[in-house]
């Protein structure tokens, strides 16, 4: 299975408000929703299960539950300097150009083609190329 959502369903979570970032946990929340539901209940355990996985697969994010607080503590125990950002810090805020420091996330929490850095004391999930928060470890 692809990750990839159809044009509608990307639509869709646009039009909600949803990230692309948020989307991926999304798609994945949703695949294996259908999976686990049509091998339980068939057909209609696919569209329930989809729904469902989908609602989960947002709320936990790109970490995960399991993964997120394992990730706070590795960056905690990583003692890096936190960056003072002056406006809200949430997903979709772009990090200036100019007095952040990036660090590669380790391939254990398998987030490749992001980055992360500390703003004001929480660790931030980023896309390298435009600097843009992805997630917000609180």
């Amino acid at each position: 299975m692809t990750s990839r959502l159809p044009p509608l369903a990307a639509a869709l979570l646009l039009g909600l408000g949803i990230t692309a970032a948020e989307a991926q946990g999304t798609a994945r929340g949703a695949q294996d929703g259908a999976t686990r539901g049509e091998a339980i209940a068939g057909p209609v355990g696919a569209v329930v299960g989809s729904a469902i996985g989908a609602a989960v697969g947002t709320a936990n994010s790109l970490l995960g539950i399991d993964r997120r607080e394992r990730f706070r503590i590795y960056a905690a125990g990583e003692h890096r300097p936190s960056f003072r950002y002056a406006g809200p810090l949430q997903v979709g805020t772009v990090l200036p150009p100019d007095g952040v420091v990036y660090y590669d996330v380790p391939p254990e929490f398998a987030l490749k083609g992001l980055n992360y850095t500390i703003v004001n004391d929480h660790p931030v999930l980023v896309e390298p190329g435009t600097r843009r928060v992805v997630e917000v470890i609180d």
